[in-house]
């Protein structure tokens, strides 16, 4: 099987985030770049399992904090990629989020790795690795040590 495009892959990954910035979170588009269950993990040790069904609750209370918070996009600056196994590869993205905080812009760069299984009917996430993102919101001041939004 041949490796997916996984430059546009992304890219539409990061179209369906910016469009759930919006008035609707757009649960089935996002669904759809993910595997019928999935392993969401963190740099600090944290492993949270879901199937493709629970995703809507966890997207809706997700975009509504980041809306909370100012954020106002998500843009793909490139990928890095590595076949781990006949058929799955370990896939970096650079990504660079945009907030809008107090009026002023504000461009947050950082990194997450996805697990990624090559389908006939195109690749799907099956586990994603983040770093600590409210970290990086305290350092730049968009939430409060309670993990609140501060705009």
């Amino acid at each position: 099987m041949t490796q997916p495009d996984y430059q546009a892959f992304f890219a539409r990954y990061a179209d369906a985030y910016n469009r759930s910035l919006g008035d609707h979170v757009e649960v089935d588009a996002i669904r759809g770049f993910f595997a019928e269950t999935s392993l969401a993990l963190s740099t600090e040790g944290g492993v949270q399992p879901a199937t493709n069904a629970e995703l809507g609750p966890l997207l809706e209370k997700m975009y509504a904090f980041y809306k909370a918070v100012g954020t106002k996009g998500l843009n793909v600056d490139r990928i890095a990629v590595e076949p781990i196994a006949d058929g799955h590869d370990r896939v970096e993205v650079f990504y660079r989020a945009e907030y809008d905080k107090g009026g002023e812009s504000l461009t947050i760069p950082f990194s997450v790795t996805y697990l990624v299984q090559r389908r006939d009917d195109g690749p799907k996430i099956f586990a994603f690795i983040a770093g600590d993102e409210q970290a990086l919101m305290r350092e730049h001041g968009l939430i409060d040590a309670q993990g609140q939004p501060v705009n």
